[in-house]
């Protein structure tokens, strides 16, 4: 009976991990992170702010945007009216994630 319960309880122990891993994956996707810090002012990939500078493929391609890289480069060097976003407030990794959704999702 012991064993069954060590048993069932490392079951349940490795679940919770598992289920904490995938939120933390998903709480950190491009996704997400876009969402957080990019969608107020582009919501859709528009941008409230100076239509111009929606995050739409045409438009990006009209600025010459078409590398993550760059997209990266505008979030820690941005224009007029937008926020800079430093890598204290949005790490290199997580600007890369944001950039490579922005690509991906907004052709």
């Amino acid at each position: 009976m012991k064993k069954l319960f060590t048993i069932v309880a490392s079951v349940a122990i490795v679940s919770v991990l598992v289920v904490a891993c995938y939120a933390k994956d998903v709480a950190s996707s491009g996704e997400a992170l876009f969402k957080e810090h990019c969608a107020v002012c582009h919501p859709d990939g528009g941008n409230i702010v100076n239509p111009q500078f929606a995050l739409h493929g045409k438009d990006l391609k009209a600025h010459s945007i078409t590398k993550p890289s760059q997209i990266v480069g505008k979030l820690r060097n941005p224009g007029p009216g937008m926020t800079k976003f430093d890598k204290k407030t949005i790490s290199d990794k997580d600007a890369m994630k944001i950039a490579q959704y922005v690509l991906k999702t907004f052709k």
